[in-house]
This record gives C-alpha cells, structure tokens and sequence, in this order.
C-alpha cells in the first residue's frame, strides 16, 4: 500500500470520527447552535488545520515516501515545486521541501476558506427560502459535509490527472477565474434571489422522486400508506450539495495555482470546507456587515487567475508561494476593513 493511500485512508477515517462526534454532540438533540458551540467547533478545526500544517513541514516527506534525493528531485518536478535543492545536502534539501509543502497548504487553505465565505450568503438565502426551521441548520450541513468530500476529493484527482497530461489546462483555469471575477465584481450589488418552486434541484427531485409537501420535523425522508418520500428538507440537503459543487469548480482551480500536489490541495480544501460549515454559525446573523467582501473576492479570484496564466513571469520576478500567501491577506483584509470602516448605508423608505 503506497504512502498517499495511507495517508488519504487515514484523513478521512480522522475526518469521519470528527463528524461523529460533531452530529453526535452537537446534532444529538435538534436544537439551535449558541455563538459558544459555534465558537468552540470552529476554533477546534482551525487548530486541527494549524496542527496539520506543523505535521506536513516536520514529515511532509513521508506523504510521498520519500527517501532519497532522486525520489524528492522527481516529485519536485512532477508536482512544478521549482525548489532549488542540494544533491550533496539532502537533509537540508528535504527540510526545504516539507516548509514549501507546509506553506503550500496554508495559503491553499485560506484561498478555500476566503473563496467558501461566499457560499454563507448562499446557504442563508437558501435556509431562508425554504423556511428551514434554525435547530436543523446543523444537521443538513454536516451531512453535506460527507457529500462534499466525495465530491472535492473526485474533482480534485481528475483536476490533477488533467494537469498532468496537459498542462495548458491551468491557462483554461486561469481564464475562467478571471472571468469570473470580472462577472463577481459587476454583479457584486446585486440581490440574489432563491426561488424554491422554480428551483432545478426542486424540479428534478419532483419530477423522479415522491416528494412530501411540508418538514417533518428532523428527518429527510418519510412514509406515506408504505411509500417513502423525501422531505423538503431532504431537498434543502441536496440543493446545500448542488451549490457545493457550483462553488468548488471557482474554488479548485484557484487552488491549483498555489501547488499542482493534489494531495495537499484535498487536505486544505477539505480542512477548509469543515471549518466553514462551524464558522457559519458565527456569522450567519452578520455576514451582511462585510458588504465589500464580495469585491474582495472577485480582486482575489482576478489575482489567481492572472498568476495562472503569468505564472511564467512571476517566477521570473521571483513571485514566491510565501508572497502569494501575503497579497491573498491583504485583499482579504482590505475587504472586510472596509466593510467595518465604511458600513453600508440604509435606504430611508419615505
């Protein structure tokens, strides 16, 4: 069994025994989530991923079983690290190669982290559209939670095999996130808009499965005279899961331009992802305070993708991973200063 296989085995065993015990502390009973739990789960999972992080720049190497320098040469060019490395110095070359790896998955994290943020103003309108009751947020989440694993980890290793076979595809991936970002900006004051009738998912659910017309309760599917039938909020879980994966086509390409190992991608996104869904409590009640974050993202996205398609010239400019990490901060951290410094006005209704 290969080192990767280990390693992604034993992430998703540790990730599925954190969301056990997440539904079952926090999901046991429906209830609504306090600022406290949501404040302790979130600080638990950043710690995880800082914990992580320390993990990769002390043992990265053993993610890909490297034990010489010929091995740590081969995945320096398969994975277009471009480190410098020492042949008479592997030690020193290997601790080089594991804080690059370590960095890597950082700034990967907070891209996915910063780029996820703007699913929250999704998942609201969408619990608001529906009428989702606040004690069942938690519930459908985490178990889209297990959805989105599957999916990212599907996306992310056919993204990868892509790149490999034909590297022009990061200069598609570049192009798309800029377009993307152009179209985030333009639209940025915009008010999205969620019709629950109307909706595809809706649509495709009715149309191939019984549906039952009102909540009952917790559950996702029901019996009706011996006939199961999904629920509405079985339909809210699927609809979380359709935007999941309309935000992830944005999300790991953006990614890609930060490593091309998908190894490290797949641990940031998915670290990334479980933190967000705890972070979501803490700010679904003032998420519409950080009205310039959607402009923040759309420079963030322009940004990825410009590095994409240059990526030639920031080399050559000497545009590291470290400086990539500090120019995300700052457009992150201009976004929400100026949100804070300038709120947005309210409209007087006469």
């Amino acid at each position: 069994m290969s080192n990767e296989l280990i390693f992604i085995i034993g992430f998703i065993v540790f990730i599925g025994l954190m969301l056990a015990i997440d539904l079952g502390v926090f999901a046991k009973k429906d209830k609504p989530i306090s600022i406290k739990q949501a404040g302790i789960m979130s600080g638990v999972w950043v710690a995880l991923a800082i914990g992580f992080y320390v993990l990769i720049i002390n043992y990265g190497h053993l993610l890909h079983g490297i034990e010489n320098f010929a091995q740590l040469q081969q995945k320096n060019i398969d994975n277009f690290h471009k480190l410098k490395l020492n042949p008479a110095d592997f030690e020193g070359s290997l601790a080089i190669y594991r804080k690059n790896l370590g960095l890597e998955f950082i700034t990967g994290y907070v891209v996915e982290y910063a780029l996820s943020v703007d699913n929250i103003f999704v998942m609201v309108l969408i619990f608001s559209a529906f009428g989702v009751a606040e004690k069942y947020y938690h519930k459908v989440l985490v178990w889209g939670i297990l959805g989105a694993i599957v999916m990212r980890f599907i996306f992310i290793f056919l993204g990868s095999t892509l790149i490999d076979r034909f590297h022009w595809v990061l200069y598609i991936f570049g192009g798309f996130l800029i377009y993307t970002g152009v179209t985030m900006f333009i639209n940025r004051n915009q008010e999205e808009k969620i019709d629950p009738e109307n909706h595809p998912v809706v649509k495709f659910a009715s149309k191939h499965f019984g549906v039952h017309p009102h909540f009952v309760g917790g559950r996702f599917f029901t019996k009706i005279q011996g006939k199961k039938l999904i629920t509405p909020l079985f339909l809210v879980l699927l609809i979380i899961e359709f935007t999941d994966v309309i935000f992830a086509v944005d999300s790991i390409p953006a990614i890609f331009s930060v490593t091309k190992d998908p190894y490290i991608v797949f641990f940031s996104n998915i670290f990334a992802i479980l933190g967000l869904r705890s972070m979501f409590f803490l700010l679904v009640n003032i998420i519409h305070k950080f009205h310039y974050l959607k402009t923040g993202l759309s420079f963030l996205l322009v940004f990825i993708g410009l590095k994409m398609l240059g990526g030639h010239y920031f080399e050559e400019w000497g545009f590291t991973t470290t400086h990539s990490l500090i120019a995300i901060l700052a457009i992150l951290g201009a976004s929400i200063a100026a949100s804070l410094i300038f709120p947005k006005r309210k409209h007087k209704h006469v």
